[in-house]
């Protein structure tokens, strides 16, 4: 199934593999060498710890790998003549009963990052902004409760 990434966020996954791959590995694969002629490999520290920093990256390239052979990049450029909200789509929206307004980009799980505005499609405000349009008033039910929120605008950039 392929998994719905934005074009940023498809390079910089893309970037993080490349970096693991040409930096990472031989980089470990160096500790463990320097490690290993430290004699004594069941008491030796570094050297677990070592091939704990292998495990890890090994299968973060896996898991990395895998995940770009499926990647459907959108790019929110490209999307032109849609009022209703889709993947990529950036929203500012109202909250009804506060009156404060939050502003975020739809992204896939991968690269979602709320500190930098950018949430998840799997969210629970995601998935209650899809499909609608501005001047919409939807409710989301999150884990504190549930919220009601008017779009403001929406917008592909």
């Amino acid at each position: 199934m392929p998994i719905p990434i934005t074009a940023n966020g498809a390079k910089l996954l893309k970037d993080e593999l490349q970096r693991l791959k040409t930096q990472d590995r031989p980089a470990i694969v160096k500790a463990i060498a320097e490690a290993r002629e430290k004699g004594d490999l069941s008491e030796n520290a570094e050297y677990d710890a070592a091939r704990e920093s292998q495990a890890f990256i090994e299968g973060r390239i896996a898991e990395l790998e895998s995940k770009i052979s499926q990647f459907q990049v959108i790019d929110p450029t490209t999307l032109t003549n849609t009022e209703k909200v889709v993947f990529s789509a950036t929203v500012t929206v109202e909250d009804v009963e506060t009156g404060d307004q939050q502003r975020f980009q739809i992204v896939g799980v991968d690269e979602s990052d709320s500190k930098r505005g950018k949430i998840s499609i799997a969210s629970p405000m995601a998935r209650a902004l899809i499909g609608k349009s501005e001047g919409d008033v939807v409710e989301v039910r999150a884990p504190q409760g549930a919220s009601e929120y008017e779009i403001i605008a929406i917008e592909y950039i």
